[in-house]
C-alpha cells in the first residue's frame, strides 16, 4: 500500500499546470494564470456527459445531495446521476451500487450514518475498502465575508483511509476489552499530524472526498459521515456550501473546469454577500434558501 500511495501523494502535493481554457473572442489567453490548488486527480476527458453514482444518504444527506442535483440542472452540468438508497444501517453496501461506481468511476455521496455498538461495521469504511480508496483529500480554506478563527488558510490535507485506525484490525481480547491495531507509514503519520495540527479548531470550508487508482468518491470534507440532527433534518437547514463545492471538486476532476469555476464563484458570491447563510454560518437561511441563491448567481 504504501509503495503505491507515496507517488500520489507526491503527484498532488507537486505545482501542476492548469489547463489552458478555450479561446474566445472575449477572453485574451495571453498573460492568463491560475492560483488554483490542485485536489483530485486529473484524467483525460472528451466533453462527453458523464455518468456519476449518487447516494443521497442519511439525515442531512437527501437536502445537501439534492442542492447539487438542482445546481448542476440549473448550469446545465454534462453530467448525469444514477441515484442509490443506501442508509448506514444495512449489513453492507448493495452489490448493484459497487456495480455502478466501478463502472462510472465517480460517485457523490452524503454522509451514512454508523450505528454505535452491536459490532455493525461502517458502511464509509466498507465502501473505502472495496474501492480501494487509500487517500482521503480535504481542502480547507477561508471564503471572503466568512470570519474565521484563523485568516489566509488555504491547504490540503491527506490522511490515510485503509490502514491506521481504519484497518480495521480490531477484535476483543476478553470480553470488555478490545484492542486496535494501528498500521501506519511514517509518511503519513508525520504528513497528517504536521498538517492537521494547522487547522485545529476549524477554519472555513472543508470539501473533500476519498481517492484511489481507479475510483473516487466525493463528500463533505469536514465530518463526512456527519449526517447532522434530527432538528436541521426536520427545519431543512442543513448548510449545502462543502457539498457544493465537493461536486465543484468532483467537475474539475471529470476534466469540466469552466463548470467547476462557475459553482465555486456563484457559491463564493453567496457567501460575501451574507444575506443567505445557514444557522452554522450565522444566518437564519434554510437549505434551499441558499441553494436558490446560489442559482441565482449562476452567470
Amino acid at each position: 500500500m504504501a509503495r503505491r500511495s507515496t507517488p500520489l501523494l507526491r503527484r498532488l502535493l507537486a505545482p501542476s499546470p492548469s489547463p489552458s481554457p478555450s479561446p474566445t473572442p472575449s477572453t485574451p489567453l495571453a498573460g492568463a494564470v491560475s492560483r488554483r490548488t490542485v485536489t483530485y486527480m486529473p484524467r483525460p476527458g472528451d466533453g462527453a456527459p458523464r455518468g456519476v453514482t449518487l447516494i443521497p444518504g442519511d439525515g442531512i444527506g437527501p437536502l445537501v445531495t439534492g442542492a447539487v442535483r438542482q445546481v448542476m440542472e440549473a448550469m446545465h452540468a454534462p453530467v448525469y446521476f444514477e441515484t442509490y438508497e443506501v442508509r448506514g444501517d444495512m449489513p453492507t453496501v448493495p452489490p448493484e451500487v459497487i456495480e455502478s461506481i466501478r463502472r462510472n468511476k465517480v460517485c457523490l455521496k452524503g454522509g451514512l450514518a454508523t450505528p454505535v455498538g452491536g459490532g455493525v461495521s461502517s458502511l464509509n469504511v466498507q465502501l473505502r475498502k472495496e474501492l480501494d480508496l487509500y487517500a482521503a483529500l480535504v481542502n480547507c480554506f477561508n471564503l471572503p465575508g466568512l470570519p474565521t478563527r484563523h485568516d489566509n488558510v488555504d491547504i490540503v490535507v491527506i490522511r490515510e483511509n485503509t490502514e491506521g485506525e481504519y484497518s480495521g484490525l480490531e477484535h476483543e481480547v476478553v470480553p470488555g476489552v478490545v484492542e486496535s491495531l494501528k498500521v501506519t507509514p511514517n509518511l503519513y503519520g508525520n504528513l497528517v499530524a504536521n498538517v492537521a495540527a494547522g487547522i485545529a479548531g476549524g477554519t472555513g470550508v472543508m470539501p473533500g472526498g476519498n481517492v484511489g487508482q481507479d475510483h473516487a468518491v466525493f463528500e463533505q470534507g469536514a465530518s463526512a459521515g456527519n449526517v447532522g440532527n434530527e432538528k436541521i433534518v426536520e427545519k431543512k437547514r442543513a448548510n449545502p456550501v462543502a457539498l457544493l463545492l465537493s461536486s465543484a471538486m468532483m467537475l474539475r476532476h471529470l476534466q469540466f473546469p469552466s463548470f467547476a469555476d462557475r459553482l465555486e464563484t456563484a457559491v463564493k458570491r453567496v457567501i460575501a454577500e451574507g444575506k443567505y447563510r445557514t444557522k452554522d454560518l450565522g444566518g437564519t437561511s434554510t437549505t434551499q434558501e441558499v441553494t436558490d441563491a446560489v442559482i441565482a448567481k449562476l452567470d
